[in-house]
């Protein structure tokens, strides 16, 4: 069969795909909360981002390609049947109702909605936006309703335009210099909360749960084999410099924002001062328009997403279930706050990340690694203590005595790992013993 070649439209039509897949919630809010907390630091802030915000989920999507994938499922499988399942619930979870469909709509309401609102009915307006926001991304993704598609292809591109109308407003007419100084933790190391603040926006995770549909649109293109990962890799990297762009772009705009105003609680409240400081209430109320919409695909998503992959590994329980589940809990933990929200992640995405990381890379070297057991068994061993450990110091049980003689001895002997990156090391020790494991027994990869 004579091979494909890719045209520019079809580049670009894949690029636009993991570009949609790339951008939602997280994407809006961390950068110009990473510009309001970094001030003049926001270089090194913003290179360390782009790694983890960036970098991570364009590895992820090559992972699943080079692995064949068919789901998160299939990527840990090669440490045991057991631990892919454990990785499957536990990444659908955190990017479902736990943390990643709750802030699509406490985004929405932050941005386009609370500003509207008089403080003392904050709650009860996030009560009842929640609950009609998760009640129709319910009954669309029961009638499997093209309103996603109808959405992602009109409102991603207006919303963006919005942005870029801001982003240039924000060039012309400065609120401040870039020389804001903050007391933060972005004065000391830089880079690394920056990488730190990257895992905030679950792309790493969600990209490693949502490649396949990546994949399968590649496939439908008529491209297979080896041509599958070139045109995954050609248009994930369009679609990783426009979202370069837009990041530092935002970055850039939560500097400079200093100079007008205080640092904001979260991201979604930051950028929802901008845009009223440039354009006024009729600016937010039609940009909160626009990302709500926007956002709502994302949750549609990972609505379908979570309840098909569940019902798939667990086929008792019906895929109308899964998505009643996903709709419930994300209203419920939406009402907790954005602020609770971003807060209650994080130990979580310090437990999870490593895990990720570090089948995004075996996957990514599966041309020697050929998803060989025993390598992936070494490594995935070695980084589950560092794993835990980097989640307890970013628990609020970090707070106790216990807990902190325990995180102090870990972050004072374990290189990195006062960075947050303590399991960089032993995934390497893992490595390396793993090969001398199969030297030993001298295996070949693939066994």
């Amino acid at each position: 069969m004579e091979k494909q070649k890719l045209t520019t439209k079809q580049l670009f039509l894949v690029a636009s795909l993991i570009f949609g897949m790339f951008f939602g919630a997280g994407n809006l809010i961390f950068p110009v909360q990473l510009g309001q907390l970094a001030g003049h630091n926001w270089l090194p802030a913003v290179l360390g981002f782009l790694l983890t915000g960036a970098l991570l989920p364009f590895l992820a999507m090559l992972a699943v390609s080079l692995t064949d994938s068919k789901s998160v499922y299939d990527i840990a499988k090669p440490v045991a049947p057991w631990f892919g399942t454990v990785v499957l619930v536990a990444i659908h979870f955190t990017i479902g109702p736990l943390f990643g469909t709750p802030r699509t709509a406490a985004t929405a309401f932050a941005m386009g909605v609370a500003p509207l609102v008089p403080a003392g009915y904050q709650q009860l307006a996030m009560l009842v936006f929640s609950a009609v926001f998760f009640g129709l991304a319910y009954f669309l993704t029961v009638k499997q309703s093209n309103l996603m598609k109808w959405v992602g292809k009109y409102l991603n591109p207006i919303f963006l335009v919005l942005l870029g109308l801001i982003l240039v407003l924000s060039l012309v007419l400065p609120m401040g210099d870039l020389s804001q100084h903050v007391a933060s933790a972005y004065q000391h190391h830089a880079a690394f909360q920056g990488i730190l603040d990257g895992y905030n926006t679950m792309d790493g995770l969600a990209l490693l749960a949502l490649a396949v549909s990546v994949v399968y649109a590649v496939r439908a293109l008529g491209f297979t084999g080896t041509n599958v990962s070139k045109v995954l890799a050609k248009s994930g990297l369009v679609a990783i410099l426009m979202e370069s762009l837009i990041y530092v772009a935002t970055v850039l705009l939560g500097v400079s924002s200093l100079g007008t105003m205080k640092v904001a609680a979260n991201g979604g409240t930051a950028f929802s001062e901008i845009i009223t400081h440039y354009t006024g209430n009729v600016g937010v109320l039609s940009t909160g328009v626009i990302v709500t919409l926007a956002v709502f695909t994302t949750a549609m998503g990972l609505f379908v997403s979570f309840a098909q992959d569940l019902h798939r590994v667990f086929p008792k329980v019906s895929y109308l279930w899964w998505l009643r589940l996903i709709a419930f809990g994300s209203f419920v933990t939406a009402n907790a706050g954005l602020t609770n929200i971003i807060a209650w992640s994080a130990p979580v995405l310090m437990l999870l990340y490593p895990y990720a990381l570090a089948l995004t890379l075996l996957g990514v070297t599966n041309k020697w690694v050929k998803q060989d057991g025993t390598m992936y068994r070494f490594v995935v061993a070695a980084v589950t203590v560092p794993a835990f450990l980097d989640a307890l110091a970013a628990s609020p049980l970090a707070s106790q005595a216990w807990a902190a003689n325990v995180v102090k001895g870990y972050t004072t002997n374990l290189p990195l790992a006062a960075e947050g990156f303590g399991w960089v090391l032993p995934a390497l020790a893992g490595l390396v013993l793993a090969l001398l494991w199969k030297f030993l027994k001298k295996e070949e990869f693939g066994e």
